[in-house]
């Protein structure tokens, strides 16, 4: 039997309008589609509890965005330092693009209060856990 996969619009409600408005603010960006947002904020435990009507989750979201980030700052990066070999950029961009530094932003920006986790997840901190911060962003 196939499960059904939904957009997360119905799962609005279990998140607080003031929150998403502020996040929005400290993105300096409104979203056109909602549900964008809120796909960014559903970890795979808390869709993986709806059973039958799952809601998508954000880790295609997190791959997509993931490769966008690393082409933005390689591009900033290939013309701020013209004279960096490959290697040098690499080495400079995972110390801008990783687990660490996302997550730092993600605390900034005060995620956590938002993410829709699984029972589970949240029992174990899922809320300040890095790995689920950054992954988020």
């Amino acid at each position: 039997m196939e499960e059904s996969v939904q957009k997360p619009e119905k799962e609005l409600f279990k998140v607080d309008n003031n929150l998403l408005k502020r996040l929005q603010e400290k993105l300096g960006y409104t979203f056109k589609d909602r549900n964008l947002l809120l796909q960014a904020l559903v970890h795979r435990s808390y869709s993986n509890e709806r059973g039958a009507t799952k809601i998508e989750d954000n880790e295609r979201l997190e791959f997509l965005g993931d490769a966008a980030l690393e082409l933005a700052i390689s591009d900033i990066m290939f013309h701020e330092f013209p004279h960096y070999t490959e290697g040098e950029l690499s080495k400079l961009r995972s110390l801008i693009v990783n687990e660490r530094q996302l997550s730092k932003l993600a605390e900034d920006l005060e995620l956590g209060k938002a993410i829709l986790l699984g029972k589970g997840e949240e029992l174990t901190g899922g809320r300040t856990k890095p790995s689920v911060l950054a992954d988020c962003m």
